[in-house]
């Protein structure tokens, strides 16, 4: 069983790399969980955007966005 073999490949890693290994696992383990989730749709926002929204911003408040 491939489980096995990993578990195997496990025990020759040494101690002090064992924490980023388990991190690694860990991370991958609950990106698997996320893909699972629907991927948002576009467009699901409901009304309309006036001109205004395109309008680049004032100065002083790209500004504060750096």
């Amino acid at each position: 069983m491939l489980i096995q073999k990993i578990v195997q490949e496990l025990q020759d890693i040494p101690e002090d790399k064992l924490a980023e290994l388990y991190d690694l696992i860990h991370y991958f383990r609950l990106g698997l969980s996320q893909e699972r989730i629907q991927p948002r749709t576009p467009g699901l926002l409901k009304g309309q955007l006036g001109d205004a929204f395109f309008e680049p911003l004032p100065e002083d408040e790209l500004q504060q966005w750096e």
